[in-house]
């Protein structure tokens, strides 16, 4: 539990420098649910290798420091242990990243840092809804 705040910090700076490098290699917003939507939809034309490449990352990275320092964090999540619920959270953060136009990377990490009135609204909305689920899940219909 002590270092718990150490993982949180080293993948804030993962995620922070992963879309300073995006950003200044491509000129484009790292938003991770957009270039997965363009594989999806097969809109991403030619940047489809790069987009990949990012996907690959997304993956590889953090199996990779598991692999290398199995003690800094597990993979997995204790929010729940059941598969539906995860399956339903998975698919409901899909659906607001699509309904919001963006997920948290691009509106959180890059529209935050660079100011945009977009992305702190779309910020302030999909923290408030987080909150607001975990407190009908947890507290109202102990799912989680």
């Amino acid at each position: 539990m002590e270092a718990d705040w150490l993982r949180g910090l080293l993948g804030g700076l993962m995620i922070g420098l992963a879309a300073a490098v995006y950003l200044l290699g491509n000129g484009r917003i790292m938003g991770a649910s957009g270039i997965l939507g363009s594989l999806v939809d097969g809109s991403a034309g030619s940047d489809r290798p790069m987009r990949l490449a990012f996907v690959a990352a997304l993956v590889a990275v953090p199996a990779l420091l598991w692999l290398a320092l199995p003690g800094l964090a597990p993979l997995g999540t204790q929010a729940s242990r059941q598969p539906l619920v995860l399956i339903a959270a998975g698919l409901m953060v899909g659906i607001g990243t699509r309904l919001g136009s963006g997920c948290t990377s691009g509106h959180g990490v890059c529209g935050l840092s660079r100011l945009s009135p977009r992305g702190i609204a779309a910020t302030l909305a999909y923290l408030g809804a987080g909150m607001l689920t975990v407190a009908l899940f947890r507290h109202l219909l102990t799912v989680i």
